[in-house]
């Protein structure tokens, strides 16, 4: 039977995908291993090797449109195999590998990742398995992970659900008729008439339609860019993350002047090494490298701030793994530190610059963006004064950094010129309560003051 290939799963959030480019066209010889297509994911492009060898017919998938995960995108023939032009062996038994085992690497020569694709998901977002025996179900139950997760919420039954997508799959719109149907039912109807529970909780309120939007503004006054994958992802986790995890945040000023000396000192007496380009430092410290350094020392200062929230328990960590955001075009994403209470400071501005660039090109492998105990984001060199950021699940903490600037201070009844920073924590009242939060911030202001303590 024909090889189905499918597009697999390659990021713990990933529940579409899109073909950027096909390396092989329909008809092609194509042997297993082969770069069959690359995707795009919102973080990252990766090349898809053939599960098998043959011939490559049916190309389903078209470049740049989303297709769910676990779709069939074409389909390979061993040379014994009688391939009928015009139809698709969609009644045949896939013996193709789960979505989670298929070869993925990197475009453009990056490192390959991890073959295992079952990552455990943040706790405040839903499960999704990436295995092809979930997406793979019985006709009836064929639904959309988005869907699932509606579903679940509305209390429905996705079984009870009569899908419009490929091959009967419920999807988005599907959820949503439902949840219209049951909401006319009568008050007088029975219970055992309806088929579903009602949910406890109120239903959330839906946003403002993209109909309703447009008709605020002149015809002509505008253009529409559609959003890209990264777009989405982003859109989705930051709704997700302001409605499902409470939010306080603390604020505090930070004098920089001995940290600032310090680096200064630092940097001068960094050795040189020799490079293409000739000799160059070994490294060159950033404000926002010691800021990484003094937040996995606080985190470690104060254990019970090193956590995250689980329905069942307190996941309580061991190292400080803290995630630095980085812009890159299109939106952003958090590159990790792993273990950075335990590196140097050297050690931290390496790794980040490399980080950061690769972030830039979407090189970066799941394993160095997913996950983390904390997240630093640094606006100061804009010239932001102070904000709030929104915490990233897993996460319990993030810490906004503003800019460093001259303000006057008052000591020992003296007016003096000091260079302050404000920094904002944003933590998750689950799991950092208030008293704990300013414990944690009060830490990392006494290592900013006196950085001599984050070189022993």
């Amino acid at each position: 039977m024909p090889t189905e290939v499918i597009l697999p799963k390659v990021d713990m959030d990933m529940a579409t995908g899109q073909i950027s480019r096909w390396f092989a066209e329909e008809g092609a010889k194509v042997k297993k291993g082969d770069v069959l297509f690359e995707i795009e994911t919102d973080k990252a492009a990766m090349e898809i090797d053939a599960p098998a060898s043959g011939t490559l017919r049916n190309v389903t998938g078209k470049e740049r449109v989303d297709i769910p995960v676990g779709e069939p995108v074409a389909w390979i023939y061993a040379d014994d195999e009688v391939y009928e032009s015009g139809t698709t062996p969609q009644n045949k038994a896939p013996i193709s590998p789960p979505a989670g085992e298929m070869s993925a690497k990197p475009a453009e020569g990056g490192a390959v990742p991890p073959k295992s694709r079952s990552f455990a998901p943040p706790s405040a977002l839903p499960g999704i398995s990436p295995t092809r025996g979930e997406i793979g179900q019985s006709q009836g139950e064929r639904a959309t992970p988005l869907a699932r997760r509606l579903a679940r919420e509305a209390g429905l039954k996705i079984a009870e659900i009569q899908g419009s997508g490929p091959r009967g799959r419920v999807v988005r719109a599907d959820v949503e008729a439902a949840v219209a149907a049951k909401g006319a039912a009568t008050p007088g109807q029975p219970a055992a008439e309806i088929p579903v529970e009602i949910p406890s909780a109120p239903a959330a309120a839906k946003p403002i339609s993209d109909d309703q939007v447009l008709k605020l503004f002149a015809e002509g006054s505008y253009e529409l860019v559609p959003h890209d994958n990264m777009r989405k992802t982003i859109a989705r986790r930051l709704v997700e993350a302001k409605s499902t995890i409470p939010h306080f945040y603390l604020t505090l000023d930070c004098e920089l002047d001995a940290l600032l000396a310090l680096r200064t000192q630092l940097n001068a007496a960094a050795p040189m090494r020799k490079t293409e380009k000739g000799e160059v430092p070994a490294y060159k410290l950033s404000v926002n490298d010691m800021v990484i350094k003094a937040m996995a020392m606080a985190l470690m200062a104060v254990p019970d701030a090193n956590a995250s929230w689980t329905e069942n328990a307190m996941v309580k960590h061991k190292h400080a793994d803290v995630g630095v955001a980085v812009s890159i075009p299109g939106g952003l994403i958090t590159p990790i530190i792993r273990h950075a209470d335990e590196k140097t400071l050297s050690v931290i501005s390496n790794e980040m610059k490399d980080l950061a660039s690769r972030a830039r090109s979407r090189k970066l492998k799941p394993e160095e963006y997913q996950g983390g105990t904390t997240a630093v984001s640094n606006l100061g060199m804009f010239g932001v004064k102070d904000f709030a950021a929104v915490i990233n699940p897993p996460h319990a903490t993030i810490l906004a950094v503003g800019a460093g600037e001259e303000r006057a201070v008052v000591k020992e009844g003296e007016i003096r010129i000091a260079t302050v920073m404000s920094v904002t924590l944003s933590t998750d009242h689950r799991a950092v309560d208030g008293a704990l939060g300013a414990e944690l911030l009060g830490a990392f202001k006494r290592l900013i003051e006196n950085p001599m303590g984050m070189l022993v």
